[in-house]
């Protein structure tokens, strides 16, 4: 079995490639097969926005939704049945430049250039998504958080963004575009698994039904969703893959279902949806959520994929374990249900079954009297790794601890649950006594190692740090201001 014919929507055109490798990124097939060499590569992993495009595709109203990636990591597989737009693309056929080039070209900001096309193609997002109309300096900022620049500063680059309303929109025709999205969706046929177990394939199943049967047919194949990970295995450690199964087709898995006592959020939703889902009940972790990788991470990675991952620093997991999260797996054998700490059972270790797949994650939604706040330790302010995460979960009357759940991450050799801590802290008045004896606790509950990012001492006392904030931030009944989050403001 050949990898089927990838197929996509640039510059108002069909594009069909065929015989493309499973294990091809984007940004190899658009520099080096379509010779789009505005796409640039930086860092080849997601981290500096040199090889931004903007992808489009069609939402449950038929509307398009843009949103930027990095497509240095990204499978080029992934995107067949999309639209994608480089820095090349977006002008108009008689030259005129897109309103988020000319806000670059008239604000001064681009010097070498190298960075420029990522940015424009973030900022190009950006005002699809408002539909032209302005935008804040917060909402640009967000935006360009995977975007580096080291020559001209971000304040230019900022005040474009800003006054890209005020130049005329080159030509985009949306609606000629949903329609050859309508027409590549539709032709779109059913793959059935090969029997060859050596052949090469990339598998796009649509439906949970087709995603168990090429599983059980491929149990070594590598399955992948926003490959904000695997992409790294293939861009650094120049693993090859000549059978991928990709789950971000599965309708079962994209979808987000807020009910009564539970939201249920498909392990192929991104990390941008679930985010926006879990904040739609808890704002006050959006300042967390926005510290999660850059934007363009946010929008291609997959809350699912950092669960089945497994690693110890995913930030996601220390958040579901402490608002105690359900897993939902599906197999041949029908479904299981997992709370998500007892998932891990060591170093990347799972207790996932060869044939099944995680569906979904289900969690409980807000009762009265809850304390939720989690924290994140790192170098940077966001697009980092972290050194310690902590996430804190409090059912409260009053001031009397009736339940805790406390999530850590960077501590152990997966993510953790903080039980000795919970048991410190419940039933007690939530006071600076009982704050300073449960970090005492908690300081002790695990033995982080040194490495690049901190020392295990530093880890520890870290912790327990994060646990003594709870009372002031209580007390002043507001988020934690966001320049609190950074490391060195940590005693």
């Amino acid at each position: 079995m050949s990898p089927p014919i990838l197929r996509f929507v640039q510059r108002g055109q069909l594009q069909a490639c065929a015989e493309v490798p499973p294990d091809r990124t984007l940004l190899e097939l658009l520099r080096e097969d379509l010779h789009c060499t505005a796409v640039k590569e930086g860092c080849a992993s997601g981290d500096c926005g040199a090889c931004t495009v903007t992808l489009a595709e069609r939402d449950a109203h038929g509307r398009l939704r843009y949103q930027a990636i990095n497509s240095c990591i990204r499978l080029a597989h992934s995107v067949d049945g999309m639209a994608l737009w480089t820095a090349e693309d977006i002008g108009a056929a008689d030259g005129a430049l897109h309103p988020a080039q000319r806000a670059m070209l008239e604000c001064h900001g681009s010097q070498c250039g190298f960075c420029t096309p990522g940015f424009v193609m973030s900022l190009f997002a950006l005002h699809r998504q408002h539909r032209g109309d302005p935008v804040t300096r917060d909402e640009a900022l967000h935006a360009l958080s995977g975007n580096l620049c080291r020559c001209t500063g971000y304040r230019p680059i900022l005040d474009a963004a800003q006054t890209m309303h005020h130049w005329p929109e080159s030509t985009q025709d949306e609606a000629a575009t949903r329609a050859q999205l309508e027409v590549l969706s539709h032709s779109d046929a059913a793959q059935a698994p090969d029997t060859d177990p050596a052949a090469a394939f990339y598998a796009r199943p649509r439906t949970l039904a087709e995603l168990l049967t090429w599983r059980a047919a491929h149990p070594q194949a590598l399955l992948v969703a926003g490959t904000t990970d695997v992409g790294l295995w293939i861009t650094k450690l120049q693993r090859r893959y000549a059978q991928i199964i990709d789950v971000t087709r599965v309708a079962e898995l994209r979808r987000i279902e807020r009910g009564d006592a539970v939201v249920t959020i498909g392990a192929a939703a991104t990390l941008t949806e679930a985010f926006d889902a879990l904040a739609e009940d808890r704002p006050q972790l959006m300042p967390f959520f926005e510290r999660f990788a850059g934007r363009p991470v946010r929008n291609a990675g997959t809350l699912g994929g950092n669960v089945v991952n497994g690693s110890p620093i995913g930030d996601s997991m220390p958040l579901l374990i402490a608002l105690g999260a359900t897993l939902v797996l599906a197999g041949a054998q029908g479904e299981r249900r997992l709370p998500i700490e007892d998932f891990y059972l060591a170093y990347r270790k799972t207790a996932l079954a060869p044939d099944e797949v995680l569906r979904a994650i289900e969690v409980p939604r807000p009762q009265p009297g809850e304390y939720v706040q989690a924290w994140k330790i790192s170098k940077r302010l966001e697009d980092d790794i972290s050194a310690v995460c902590l996430a804190l979960a409090l059912q409260l009357d009053g001031d009397r601890v009736l339940s805790a759940r406390v999530g850590a991450g960077g501590v152990a050799a997966v993510p953790a649950r903080a039980v000795k801590t919970e048991a410190a802290l419940l039933g007690q008045t939530l006071d600076a006594a009982t704050l300073d004896a449960a970090a005492e606790v908690l300081r002790g509950e695990f033995t982080p190692i040194s490495d690049m990012r901190a020392s295990g001492d530093y880890r520890r006392q870290v912790l327990g740090n994060l646990l003594q904030r709870v009372l002031d931030e209580l007390q002043r009944g507001a988020e934690p201001a966001l320049a609190a989050l950074q490391p060195e403001l940590v005693r």
